[in-house]
């Protein structure tokens, strides 16, 4: 079967594509190589999201992929892991099967980049975290560290700054990275303390994070009694399989704006896996609509 959609990854810019698809009556195919709702389902509560005064990530991405099947979307669980274009239709080759559509919308998504450490992933929304903007008001009035140097770790401990007690920044560099003014911003904070030339060891507690193990430049071992931890080290989309049909950004994104093109017809980009300045859920959203009807203008005017 040839589709008229294929949409690869189903987090929210992949199922609202594939939502505004479908309700233009377009036969819709969404691939997804892992979970489904991507990065949000790992988040315990969204509290800003319009309609949901709080949702669990999990229940959130249930209640989109029940949507989207509602309206006809067939569903396959695959990693792809090239496309191809023949004349009008793309060939999208996965790990299991082959498919065959008259449109893609690349919905791939960035990860976090992890610290690796032991335990990371178990303590995932119970202390740790890697969206200051989506769980920060989770800790309001605790001690937290915000891991990294960069510009939007020093956002970060600005925007808990006004939530917490007191924020720890700690950077693995001899100094910050991020924009002076931000430092300058960051340093001025009577509750924010920054610890440069150190490196995260280890995360402590068992349910719930209760600390971290920090090793200092000269290799002596530091405990923060922190009961949240915002990993800031800079996100990383996944996006080499495209190279040839959509450019890439030094950061590996997908270079395209809100009109959610690539450099190739009817190959169309919606999400975090895209060049933009704001990644939360709405913008995935707005992307995956974005996408979707530029996608159906495309097939309609063939």
């Amino acid at each position: 079967m040839v589709y008229d959609v294929i949409v690869i990854g189903a987090g929210p810019a992949g199922m609202t594509a594939a939502l505004y698809a479908r309700r233009a009556e377009k036969s819709v195919l969404v691939i997804e190589k892992e979970t489904f709702g991507g990065q949000i389902t790992f988040s315990p509560k969204i509290e800003n999201f319009p309609t949901h005064a709080e949702i669990s990530g999990s229940a959130f991405a249930d209640l989109l992929l029940a949507q989207v099947q509602a309206q006809g979307a067939d569903i396959e669980l695959d990693t792809v892991t090239a496309i191809a274009k023949n004349g009008d239709i793309f060939a999208v080759q996965g790990e299991f099967s082959a498919y065959e559509g008259r449109t893609v919308i690349l919905a791939t998504g960035a990860k976090h980049r992890m610290l690796g450490l032991d335990k990371e992933t178990e303590l995932v929304g119970a202390g740790v975290c890697y969206c200051a903007v989506c769980d920060g008001a989770f800790y309001r009035g605790q001690k937290v560290a915000v891991i990294g140097g960069g510009n939007t770790a020093l956002q970060d401990a600005i925007l808990l700054a006004d939530l917490c007690e007191e924020v720890t920044v700690v950077q693995n560099l001899p100094e910050l990275t991020g924009e002076k003014v931000l430092q300058a911003r960051l340093r001025k904070l009577p509750n924010v303390r920054i610890i440069t030339d150190a490196k995260v060891t280890q995360l402590c507690g068992e349910d719930a994070l209760d600390g971290i193990h920090i090793q200092l430049g000269a290799g002596m071992q530091q405990r923060l009694d922190v009961t949240g931890v915002f990993v800031a080290i800079g996100q990383q989309p996944d996006n080499e399989a495209f190279r040839d049909y959509a450019a890439l950004d030094d950061w590996g994104y997908i270079m395209a704006d809100e009109r959610c093109t690539t450099q190739t017809e009817g190959l169309f980009v919606a999400g975090d896996c895209r060049t933009k300045a704001v990644r939360q859920i709405v913008t995935a959203t707005s992307d995956g609509a974005a996408a979707a009807l530029a996608a159906c203008r495309y097939l309609d005017a063939q």
